[in-house]
């Protein structure tokens, strides 16, 4: 099977450097004249899927959404998979998942083994039980040509209490991530499969160098748009390494749901915004 960095690269190049999340939250239900219930996180996913599938590169659903509603969200979840890829979207599942040993490998098997109702191209994973944890995970991926993206530099206030902490070595936890996954794309062209989650609005470190972030891989950059990432942000923190970005937005699209037009015209604006990172 072709890898996950050689397939996200022809996606973003014919589609954009735009993923949109497929977020069902209460509220936006709401929004979108909707019971907060199975029927509503129906209608509200596939409506996302039919108006924006066949126009981006990547749709990327949380999990939790979908969780929350128990067995019959889950399937819900399992049909959004299935149609975004059929449209011709890949799909990155957001579940940001971390564990250990056979219960690792059960977490892969469920989401990158194409036998698994739930397989997917990509999905989020935490490190932070240690990088050696992950094996399992990256195994799989390397066997069904699937991607994950480790959380590395995320934009939340408490993230840099464990991201920017440094070892006995020198090193910062987020500097030891992001060289964990050089090596693991090593040799990968034009994109490897490994890659990371990288705030759109994070700041430069109070001490210590720049974070390097040309690890040869693809870059999920959450909080594009909305959340207040804008293209500039995606320069400054990304510089030469900007044309490997996956802008990532959600509320900027959603909130124009129901209307798939509007949903759609959304999506164009953001590509042309981001076609100055190709």
């Amino acid at each position: 099977m072709t890898p996950f960095g050689t397939r996200l690269h022809a996606a973003m190049a014919e589609r954009g450097r735009l993923c949109v999340g497929v977020d069902p939250h209460a509220a936006l239900l709401r929004e979108w004249g909707l019971d907060d219930d199975v029927a509503g996180l129906e209608r509200f996913a596939l409506t996302t899927v039919e108006a924006l599938a066949p126009i981006c590169a990547v749709l990327k659903p949380q999990s939790a959404f979908f969780e929350r509603f128990g067995s019959r969200g889950v399937a819900v979840l399992e049909r959004v998979v299935l149609e975004a890829r059929a449209a011709g979207a890949l799909v990155l599942l957001d579940i940001k998942r971390g564990d250990i040993g056979s219960t690792s490998q059960a977490y892969a098997d469920a989401y990158l083994d194409p036998a698994s109702p739930l397989a997917c191209d990509a999905v989020t994973l935490s490190p932070y039980l240690g990088l050696g944890s992950l094996d399992p995970f990256v195994e799989t991926a390397r066997r069904h040509g699937a991607g994950v993206f480790l959380l590395a530099l995320t934009s939340n206030k408490e993230g840099a209490e464990v991201q920017h902490a440094v070892g006995a070595d020198g090193l910062r936890v987020a500097d030891r991530v992001l060289a964990h996954l050089s090596a693991l794309n090593e040799g990968a062209e034009p994109l490897g499969s490994f890659g990371a989650v990288v705030g759109a609005t994070i700041s430069a470190p109070v001490t210590g160098p720049a974070f390097d972030l040309d690890f040869g891989g693809p870059v999920l950059a959450p909080g594009f748009g909305a959340q207040g990432g804008t293209v500039a942000d995606l320069q400054r923190i990304f510089g030469s390494s900007s044309a490997h970005v996956l802008a990532s937005s959600s509320r900027d699209v959603l909130r124009l749901g129901p209307d798939p037009v509007a949903m759609a015209e959304a999506v164009h604006g953001l590509h042309d915004q981001l076609a100055v990172l190709a």
